[in-house]
């Protein structure tokens, strides 16, 4: 009776939560299923019929973003951008987190709120100085056409290096931590060295953690629009999102337009997404079930 009397008590409870959760859901779908709708509708007809209505079909809105963003060209610069800054940022946040991790020393917590600290600021407050330190930091003319860093895409990876590895370094020693030492002990008996031990035990065993990291971690470069503003002033280097500011007119937006132009930016964080969302719940929930 008791059982059956907590069931029972569970079941409401049960149907709110649902009904909470899809609520949300529909909410938070709701903007991108518009946008897809709306870009795949034709300007004149719904500024006759308005945007509530059905009809007026069209792909010219994909074929007309692709050519006027110059999207192209604005996806290669974010590849070169994304790419470095994703695989750099990890295996420098790996490596540290791993000696966090496994080693025990004198300033092991100092070094660890070291690292973190970088998140602490706003990014807005180091505008002004990492923008003279690029502008005097001279380098060969064959390495950039301006003499200097600025201008660059390496300007714009090292600040999403120097920024996002201090949160990868924190996520990465708490799931390190978690890994039993016994583990590194027993290659310690086989032979293995530190480097052995990070390559061929921990990391692998790190696998769902980076996934989460390298999903997380593309989204915010990939979107990054700022610091490719601040440093560099070359129209044929910025990233996708500037494609965005592309479609915009002077006067006026085709919202339609613009709506399928956002479409074809987010189907690269999409593919990431899928791809690795079996590794990336598993990331999420690492200790959900352990007391």
């Amino acid at each position: 009776m008791t059982v059956v009397g907590q069931g029972r008590s569970r079941r409401p409870a049960r149907v709110v939560l649902r009904v909470f959760l899809t609520v949300m859901a529909v909410g938070w779908l709701f903007p991108v299923a518009w946008a897809v709708y709306n870009s795949l509708r034709d300007y004149d007809f719904t500024s006759t019929h308005g945007y509530f209505s059905f009809g007026g079909f069209t792909l010219d809105n994909y074929v007309e973003a692709w050519t006027r963003g110059n999207f192209g060209r604005t996806f290669y610069n974010s590849a070169v951008i994304t790419i470095p800054s994703v695989v750099i940022t990890l295996l420098l946040a790996s490596c540290a987190a791993f000696v966090l991790a496994r080693f025990s020393f004198k300033f092991n917590l100092l070094l660890l709120a070291v690292f973190t600290a970088a998140n602490l600021l706003p990014q807005q407050a180091l505008l002004v100085p990492l923008f003279r330190m690029f502008l005097n930091i001279e380098v060969p003319y064959w390495f950039s056409d301006s003499g200097t860093l600025y201008d660059t895409y390496y300007a714009v990876i090292a600040v999403n290096i120097a920024f996002q590895t201090g949160f990868c370094t924190f996520v990465l020693s708490n799931y390190m931590k978690t890994i039993p030492k016994e583990m590194t002990e027993a290659a310690l008996v086989d032979g293995a060295g530190v480097v052995r031990q990070f390559w061929q035990v921990v990391l692998p065993l790190c696998r769902p953690a980076l996934a989460a990291l390298a999903t997380l971690q593309i989204t915010w470069v990939y979107n990054d629009f700022f610091w490719a503003v601040a440093f560099m002033r070359t129209g044929d280097k910025f990233p996708v999102t500037s494609s965005l500011q592309n479609l915009r007119g002077q006067f006026f937006t085709d919202y339609n337009l613009l709506s399928a132009g956002s479409v074809i930016v987010a189907i690269p964080t999409l593919v990431i997404f899928f791809v690795l969302q079996r590794h990336l719940r598993a990331g999420l929930t690492l200790g959900a079930t352990k007391g």
